[in-house]
């Protein structure tokens, strides 16, 4: 590898870790905004939509029914993680909606005709696991988390509609085209479908502050869309499991986030799931990467 080519990785594992820095700062942004859960949805993603059209050409595209199927579903993963984030913690939000693998692992077989290894069995049993704690110990009501049940209920659903959109970026990838501006075309539709779908409940709009607005503009030009641009570059140059390692980043900062300007305090069980949920995907991580590195095929 030539100086060039190892400053040109080194400048993609940045993007990535910027775009996971970015993404977790979702949660506390979101609950900084004295707007209910609809209007942060619809207008956040409304500014994310501009913002998408002047960063990203390649979303520029006339959309397939598939495109619009996959937009659909990440509308519906935008809208639960804006309203869960409004009714429990930061972390439940993040971590919960961090169980999408156990999401795609059981659904991948009948959606992506993708087989179930043994290893998998055993990660969807520990995400499960995690999954659990979530509910068998609820963090207390506070301001910034009224209704914890459901928002982990919320929270949870996210998880299931990310996997779903991972999978249907998956299957775009299939056909050639996800990298080449299918991807961002479904993120860019995704917005719109969330501005507009949130829209009636949105309205009328109460008395607002300039800080609120500030803080909408970031959420949709900062935390979505410049995010999401980070990411793409980033993940060029970089493997998908190394890439998945750093993006990790997101769920780590996210509640350091929600301590820092809310002084937001996750209960003992919310914090144990979180715990079980990185440590799984990092265990299946390592093995994934040492189970390709094993194989003839890689040598």
């Amino acid at each position: 590898m030539t100086g060039s080519d190892r400053h040109s990785v080194l400048g993609s594992r940045l993007r990535l870790l910027a775009a996971a820095a970015l993404f977790s700062s979702g949660g506390a942004a979101v609950k900084a905004v004295h707007l209910t859960a609809w209007q942060v949805a619809s207008f956040r993603s409304a500014i994310a939509t501009l913002a998408f059209l002047l960063l990203l050409p390649e979303a520029r595209r006339r959309p397939t029914p598939h495109v619009l199927g996959v937009g659909f579903i990440y509308a519906a993963t935008m809208i639960l993680f804006v309203q869960a984030n409004k009714l429990t913690t930061a972390a439940s939000t993040i971590f919960l909606q961090a169980t999408a693998p156990l999401w795609v692992v059981l659904l991948s077989p009948w959606l992506l005709g993708e087989r179930i290894r043994p290893r998998d069995v055993v990660y969807m049993a520990v995400l499960g696991a995690g999954l659990v704690c979530f509910f068998v110990g609820l963090d207390p009501v506070s301001a910034t988390a009224p209704h914890p049940l459901l928002g982990n209920v919320l929270a949870a659903l996210s998880g299931l509609t990310w996997a779903l959109t991972i999978m249907g970026l998956r299957a775009l990838g299939r056909g050639g085209n996800a990298g080449g501006g299918w991807g961002p075309a479904s993120a860019l539709w995704g917005s719109i479908f969330a501005a507009l779908g949130c829209l009636p409940m949105a309205l009328p709009v109460g008395p607002t502050t300039g800080k609120d607005w500030l803080i909408m503009g970031f959420l949709g030009v900062f935390q979505i869309a410049v995010a999401y641009v980070f990411l793409l570059r980033g993940i060029e140059r970089v493997p998908a499991v190394e890439a998945s390692l750093l993006l990790l980043l997101e769920p780590v900062l996210n509640p350091v986030w929600a301590w820092i300007v809310h002084g937001e305090r996750p209960g003992p069980w919310s914090l144990l799931g979180g715990a079980i949920l990185l440590l799984a995907t990092l265990v299946k991580t390592w093995l994934d990467t040492r189970a390709v590195s094993l194989s003839p095929s890689a040598r």
